[in-house]
């Protein structure tokens, strides 16, 4: 996906992390208003003791509210012309090392698979699961790896500062959860875990050189989760349902996220040329 309209002056030409925030604020609560309307709407659809139920419970309880979320950032970063250096190739280059945090979320996801029940899914189940993993992978990469990073960079500060500040958005965003009701122990875990998992997206970003790498990852993450464990954020609490080598590369994948802190380092700058190496 590439945008030739050059980026526009205005609020958001100084980026700072306030600004940054904002953003992420802004779009939590627009995400928690609509899923409020679409609850209310929709209330006939959505089965409450358990959103993953059926089809539809999955599609108006949780795809939906994020697809249009989605859509509002692509909307914004369109308006902004920030298609093309979000979408388009990283302007700073991985090493070898960071392959390890696509390689052990791909573990994982391969884990997943093996360890699901498939007879316990419906065929509409696993294609609303699969809508949502789409959903997810858009909305949450697009904001966190794409807004968040281009932002932190634009601002000047080193890809360490990028990865850690919009990995821990990104953990930190979860926190909404507490909304629905989810048990304060269940979303510490979640929290946790998503800071580990958001370094290896920005790792997979950085070492392929896009940020569909980690959207991709981030798409099939979700719904074989769900798969595998039959509930909504239980794997990383270590539900019955996950298999012990997914748990183990659950934990595998945490403790990369947070050694991966001390091993980072580069910064972009608009004086160096593309893929430069860090």
């Amino acid at each position: 996906m590439t945008n030739t309209t050059p980026e526009k002056s205005g609020f958001f030409s100084r980026p700072t992390l306030w600004k940054l925030l904002l953003v992420v604020v802004v779009y939590l609560a627009f995400y928690v208003a609509v899923g409020q309307v679409i609850s209310r709407v929709f209330s006939d659809q959505i089965n409450t003791d358990n959103v993953v139920a059926s089809a539809s419970s999955i599609i108006f309880g949780l795809a939906l509210p994020i697809a249009i979320g989605a859509i509002a950032l692509l909307i914004f970063i369109t308006k902004l012309g920030w298609l093309r250096s979000i979408f388009g190739p990283q302007p700073i280059r991985g090493r070898g090392w960071m392959w390890i945090g696509p390689i052990l979320v791909t573990a994982a996801i391969a884990a997943h698979l093996t360890g699901t029940d498939w007879s316990a899914w419906s065929a509409g189940e696993i294609i609303s699961l699969v809508a949502l993993g789409v959903c997810v992978g858009i909305a949450e990469e697009l904001l966190t790896r794409g807004i968040a990073v281009k932002m932190l960079r634009d601002a000047g500060h080193g890809e360490l500062i990028v990865a850690v500040v919009s990995s821990l958005l990104f953990a930190l965003m979860h926190t909404v959860n507490f909304i629905s009701g989810m048990k304060a122990s269940t979303v510490l875990a979640t929290v946790v875990y998503t800071f580990g998992f958001g370094m290896c997206m920005y790792l997979a970003m950085r070492v392929t050189g896009t940020i569909w790498a980690a959207i991709v990852l981030h798409g099939l993450t979700d719904p074989t989760t769900i798969l595998s464990t039959g509930g909504l954020d239980t794997s990383v609490t270590g539900a019955s349902g996950a298999s012990s080598v997914a748990s183990l590369l659950t934990v595998l994948l945490i403790i990369f996220g947070v050694v991966a802190v001390f091993l980072i380092r580069g910064r972009v700058s608009t004086d160096q040329p593309a893929n430069t190496a860090a």
